[in-house]
């Protein structure tokens, strides 16, 4: 076990336990340590492996909050051909709303291209692929004068909540909701 992992756990264990707190201290002065269960119990507890959270993609953790707060997964999953154009735009309009609101929470979602769809666009020679789509005519290597089709999107933040639940939980988007009469 690394040095530095090792001072974490002690400085830990003697913050939150008084009986470890004495026992490191008595150490660090040069006292023999009689065994104890204080002393055994440290030992223990210094011996034992630092314990990961269990590891969750960050896609699941993304699509069970989009199911949680906006219901999207239950829009997408049903058979729409149960319901009419009206009844469809009516739901879609409530979830998309609140879709919204979780990818701006979660990521500050901005415009990348400060213009409307339709109007002229210069695009610099040497441009970063990845923020620019060039479709028609693409000859050379640019500048470049056309048409705005999308002004793309990016993130100005990451904020995923930590997945905190159990390693056999980690792929569920949403739990079976039971009512017990």
């Amino acid at each position: 076990m690394s040095r530095i992992v090792l001072a974490f756990r002690a400085f830990f264990a003697s913050l939150l336990d008084g009986s470890k707190s004495a026992a490191i201290k008595a150490v660090l002065s040069g006292v023999a340590l009689q065994k104890s269960d204080a002393v055994e119990k440290l030992q223990r507890d210094i011996a034992r492996p630092v314990v990961s959270p269990p590891a969750r993609s960050e896609a699941i953790t993304l699509l069970a909050a989009l199911q949680r707060e906006a219901r999207l997964v239950d829009l997408v999953k049903q058979p729409l051909a149960n319901f009419s154009d009206e009844q469809i735009g009516a739901a879609a309009r409530t979830v998309l709303g609140d879709c919204q609101k979780v990818l701006d929470r979660f990521f500050g979602l901005e415009l990348l291209a400060d213009a409307p769809e339709g109007s002229d666009c210069d695009v610099p020679a040497g441009y970063d692929p990845g923020r620019y789509k060039l479709s028609g005519r693409v000859e050379g290597s640019g500048p470049f004068h056309g048409q705005l089709i999308h002004p793309g999107w990016h993130a100005t933040t990451v904020k995923l909540p930590e997945w905190t639940g159990s390693k056999d939980a980690a792929l569920i988007i949403a739990p079976a909701e039971v009512e017990i009469a």
